[in-house]
């Protein structure tokens, strides 16, 4: 079982591509990098396997079927800025509920306080905020979790306790991550497979 891109290219206009000829396998269980210079097009393409975005060219496979418009999706994307993946207008536990429902130990490992639950967004700082984004996408549903920069705006010892909750939730729904990062000592610890997007080239982790 896997997510695939399949010489996958976007852009504006076709004579203007972000990337093109861009083919990229994630099995699930594994973990793989994906680098590359900024406005490389790093990010939408983790917005394209999520199925955010269309590509200009190619197609994107989820088991050799297309992915899923409808239902709770198994690729999960969680953003860099979580301010912009969360409805103002919910209570931080409607957000949280929206496609699943953690349990407790999962929300103490990410460092969520109960008393959260019951404020608004703009209550809470982005890191705040992104704990609670990483626990929303970690349900018993999720295949994928595309990480863009996920961790990029919180400390080292937060960065750590978060993404041991990750691998740990990863391992044991046997999920597959892709880990959008500039962080080299990051990648280099986390994955197997470490992709260049600017020269689609893959490298030993």
């Amino acid at each position: 079982m896997q997510l695939e891109a399949l010489n996958v290219g976007f852009g504006y206009r076709k004579n203007n591509w972000t990337f093109r000829h861009i083919d990229l396998s994630l099995r699930k269980g594994e973990i793989v990098g994906l680098v590359g210079p900024s406005g490389a097009g790093k990010t939408t393409l983790g917005r394209i396997l999520a199925g955010y975005e269309q590509p200009l060219e190619g197609t994107v496979k989820l088991n050799d079927a297309p992915l899923p418009k409808t239902g709770y999706h198994p690729v999960q994307l969680v953003f860099q800025h979580p301010e912009k993946a969360v409805n103002p207008k919910w209570r931080m536990k409607d957000i949280l509920h929206e496609g699943w429902n953690p349990d407790d130990e999962l929300l103490e490992r990410l460092g969520i306080d109960r008393d959260w639950l019951q404020r608004w967004p703009n209550e809470l700082s982005g890191g705040e905020l992104q704990r609670f984004c990483v626990a929303r996408a970690l349900g018993p549903m999720t295949q994928f979790l595309i990480a863009d920069e996920m961790t990029t705006m919180l400390d080292a010892i937060t960065q750590a306790q978060i993404w041991q909750a990750v691998l740990d939730m990863a391992k044991k729904q046997n999920m597959g991550i892709l880990v959008i990062s500039h962080e080299a000592p990051l990648l280099d610890r986390l994955c197997s497979r470490i992709i260049d997007i600017s020269s689609n080239v893959m490298r030993e982790g």
